[in-house]
């Protein structure tokens, strides 16, 4: 089985690619800096489960120390590459630190497979790269407006894939993935952040109208696409989107809130944000030709899993009686 160097394997997306790997039996090396962008125990909750695997091992550090990613196990086969400075909105009030983070800590990871000799790398991009293309279902080959610099960073990300590819035939399968949800996810996201107001019997904000819309995707059918990526060896490049094929309105999401966790919403009405686009869509047909992917999983049923995990979360938090 190999051994895949996961980068940002403590977060949402990663931790559960992380189970799914060592589930089927292969050797995962994590790198992770435990970035306080959110609360850091709650990363070592995602990776608590991991612990006692023998085919995991944790590092901690920056990907942006190439020293670090140097004194790597040398026996690494691939890479997905999932840690990155996270977030529209705050990118924009630091846009140099994503710049160094997102694409000097991509090019490190890169000059890692070009020196190793890894040919397989998989990089988590992302549907904001679209920016504000009125054209919806979005393709992989409609044009690149960003209006962040997150959503800049990783078309940086996607050309410098590009580059190695084509210079050192490293294999490089970028994955634009559409808003993912599920279990573990981000606090700073809106369905756990509506989640928890919604439970607690606080207001939601609700920026703009509630018309816009995403095309939310469960995180184990992201992880299904990235899973496809990592055994994908017909081409030595490509951009791909992971999405639902599904829109869905901010005002639906908290309807459907409601339904799930059986309270009403009290709705905070506020201004629309900069960097926020109007709507996500993703057309995924090129991945179903290329990687066999398919979402199965409806936004309801999601919304009932990552509900049942919040709840459990929630239960765990508790005081326990004496």
């Amino acid at each position: 089985m190999p051994h895949v160097l996961v980068t940002g394997g403590a977060g949402f997306i990663g931790s559960h690619l992380v189970d799914s790997l060592l589930r089927d039996g292969s050797s995962v090396t994590v790198v992770d800096n435990f970035d306080p962008f959110y609360d850091r125990s709650l990363k070592l909750a995602n990776i608590a489960p991991h612990r006692d695997n023998a085919s995991w091992r944790l590092v901690e550090g920056d990907i942006r120390d190439a020293s670090l990613l140097a004194s790597l196990p040398g026996d690494i086969d691939m890479i997905v590459h999932l840690a990155a400075a996270a977030g529209v909105r705050p990118s924009i009030a630091d846009p140099v630190r994503y710049q160094d983070v997102n694409v000097g800590g991509t090019q490190n990871l890169l000059e890692l497979a070009r020196a190793r000799g890894i040919r397989q790398f998989v990089f988590g991009s992302s549907s904001s790269v679209y920016g504000v293309n009125p054209r919806v279902p979005w393709a992989e080959d409609d044009h690149v407006l960003p209006i962040s610099p997150y959503a800049s960073t990783k078309i940086g990300g996607e050309l410098l894939g590009h580059v190695y590819s084509h210079l050192h035939g490293i294999r490089f399968i970028a994955l634009r993935l559409f808003t993912v949800y599920g279990p573990r996810q981000r606090p700073d996201l809106a369905i756990r952040k509506f989640t928890k107001l919604m439970l607690a019997g606080q207001p939601v904000p609700l920026f703009g109208d509630g018309s816009t819309c995403r095309d939310y995707t469960y995180v184990g059918d992201i992880v299904a696409g990235l899973r496809a990526a990592i055994g994908y060896d017909r081409t030595q490049f490509e951009i791909v989107n992971l999405g639902n094929n599904h829109a869905v309105s901010l005002l639906d999401v908290v309807r459907e809130l409601e339904r799930v966790l059986g309270v009403r919403a009290t709705i905070d009405r506020r201004p629309e944000q900069a960097g926020d686009v109007q709507q996500t869509w993703a057309n995924i047909d090129k991945a179903r030709r290329l990687l066999g992917y398919e979402p199965a999983t409806t936004f309801s049923e999601g919304l009932r899993h990552f509900a049942d995990w919040m709840g459990a979360e929630t239960a765990r938090a508790l005081p326990r009686a004496q």
